[in-house]
């Protein structure tokens, strides 16, 4: 369960923002309850994250429910203690059992230090976060908007947001980089609010990770 938490600091100067600048998103926005909730429990986030690559919402959701059930507390010492197999017995692929376990040692090794994390800039939250292996840019992209609940994050290779942006903006699918790099300039400086509402418009469960 996510403990009731209260909005980004930013979240309501975004929405009054977003819906001056985009007609569209402000009908979305005005349509939807609700914003953005935070865990507070980084390795949490990040094996949610790993789970979720490439694949589709449904299918890393009923993963993910089998690895719950697994895993008992998601805590990284509980993970190093769940064999390949049982992990494979779930639908994971021998690529993500590896990642996990990458990032289980990370944490139980205290390589990764979220305090430092905290004080970077996006950019360099997101170089440090995808030196280890199993963590790309997107990984990094869910972390910097659901652990660090940074405002401006546009992940352009999720593929929720780009089938939303198609959908309410009328655009072929898949769009091309330079339609993305118009939403990203346009949304800025609160890309990750506009996101946010983008997968509320195709889902209407809020994601979270």
């Amino acid at each position: 369960m996510i403990k009731k938490t209260k909005p980004p600091h930013y979240w309501h100067q975004a929405k009054k923002f977003l819906s001056k600048k985009d007609k569209k998103l402000a009908k979305i926005i005005n349509k939807y309850d609700g914003y953005l909730v935070s865990r507070n429990d980084p390795f949490y986030s990040l094996c949610r994250s790993i789970v979720g690559q490439q694949i589709s919402v449904k299918a890393a959701d009923s993963i993910w429910l089998k690895f719950e059930k697994i895993i008992k507390k998601i805590k990284p010492i509980n993970l190093m203690k769940l064999s390949s197999a049982k992990l494979a017995s779930i639908g994971l692929s021998r690529q993500k059992i590896l990642y996990l376990k990458i990032i289980a040692k990370e944490f139980l090794n205290k390589t990764l230090d979220i305090k430092i994390l905290q004080k970077m800039s996006d950019d360099e939250a997101i170089k440090s976060l995808v030196r280890i292996k199993g963590i790309g840019i997107w990984t990094a992209q869910m972390f910097l908007i659901f652990n660090l609940n940074r405002s401006n994050i546009f992940p352009f290779s999720d593929i929720g947001l780009i089938k939303a942006i198609s959908k309410n903006y009328k655009k072929e699918y898949p769009l091309k980089k330079d339609e993305l790099d118009y939403f990203k300039n346009k949304w800025h400086p609160y890309s990750t609010v506009a996101t946010w509402y983008m997968w509320r418009s195709i889902d209407p469960v809020p994601v979270a990770y």
